[in-house]
């Protein structure tokens, strides 16, 4: 059985704590994810000091007057220390740590960190110095396509592969970057088209209220699925409103494992083990409508089709109607071969 790699996107949502960073991972660790993820960075090096948040930042912070973005994402640093700390933790629980860097620095740290694969934003997609670090760093690489057109996916591809990136080894994440993401623009065919573009793994990064659309693209072949979520919605944060509770996080990867088992079959038609048994039950067999006696020829007239199923199926109707019994027979009786001449 393939198995659909989950990543629980913890992000910013520990809001600058780290014992909220703790209780997200106890939560990413029960419901059984394979990885919890974070963001490295330092607010100097990612956006300038004019840069102002995006409109969903704003709508999520309700905070008219405070628009900076820098101010907002120096308070959800994550220092060395606490990724340290926050490695281990996550070992001991049983779940893998991982961290998108979002800069060439944090990429190294995380490195050295020990981690799995490389997870690139959507922000750094054009980044081309970004991208040039990450390639030979011959770990797997999975990238998100938000605000993405397929040229430009296209473009990122060719720097990794010309960076020494091989491409087996890098999976593309569909994405809409709008928080919460509205169903209408999903588009989760576009997921698809990538796949038959550039014949390559796919996945989905989610952003939608729910757990439907994720479910939905485990069912359409996604390899990776990252979904956002917090310990409550209702915290203060720019990603919390589009983040899934602890509850849906379980109910998400429950029903990502059970489409796996769905998936699992060889692609024949043919009946399971386990439906034989009731094959008898479900099914119909011809019946006498009415007495015949020896001798006598059938038609259809005096015929019914009944439960259950282990007689004369009635696909051989053709080849009973005009046959003789060779012994009278009372109406209710169920047709077997030995009792036709």
């Amino acid at each position: 059985m393939n198995k659909t790699i989950i990543i629980a996107e913890a992000g910013v949502n520990h809001n600058g704590n780290i014992a909220l960073a703790k209780q997200l991972i106890d939560v990413a660790a029960d419901a059984g994810v394979d990885y919890v993820k974070f963001q490295t960075f330092k607010a100097d090096k990612l956006v300038s000091k004019s840069a102002k948040q995006a409109e969903y930042q704003k709508k999520n912070l309700g905070n008219s007057t405070e628009d900076s973005q820098y101010n907002m994402l120096k308070k959800l640093e994550l220092s060395e220390d606490m990724h340290k700390d926050l490695l281990g933790y996550a070992n001991q629980k049983g779940v893998k740590f991982l961290s998108t860097g979002f800069d060439e620095e944090s990429v190294d740290f995380l490195e050295n960190l020990g981690i799995d694969l490389f997870k690139i934003p959507s922000g750094e997609l054009t980044n081309y110095l970004y991208l040039k670090h990450i390639a030979p760093k011959g770990k797997p690489i999975v990238i998100s396509t938000g605000m993405a057109s397929l040229g430009e996916i296209e473009d990122a591809l060719n720097v990794l592969r010309e960076g020494g990136a091989k491409l087996e080894d890098v999976t593309v994440l569909h994405c809409n970057t709008d928080y919460p993401t509205k169903y209408e623009d999903v588009n989760l065919n576009a997921m698809l088209t990538i796949q038959q573009s550039f014949k390559i793994d796919i996945g989905y990064s989610d952003h939608t209220l729910g757990i439907e659309v994720p479910i939905a693209a485990v069912a359409l072949g996604a390899k990776v699925i990252e979904k956002h979520f917090t310990l409550d919605r209702n915290m203060p944060g720019p990603d919390h409103k589009a983040s899934l509770e602890p509850a849906e996080l379980i109910a998400m990867v429950s029903a990502i494992r059970n489409i796996e088992k769905a998936l699992s079959g060889d692609g024949r038609k043919e009946p399971t083990e386990s439906e034989l048994i009731n094959k008898s039950v479900a099914r119909k067999s011809i019946h006498l409508k009415e007495s015949i006696s020896s001798g006598e020829l059938i038609d259809v007239s005096k015929l019914e089709m009944k439960r259950p199923g282990d007689g004369i199926s009635p696909m051989d109707l053709p080849r009973v109607i005009g046959r003789k019994l060779n012994s009278d027979l009372d109406a209710g009786v169920k047709l077997e071969w030995k009792h036709l001449q």
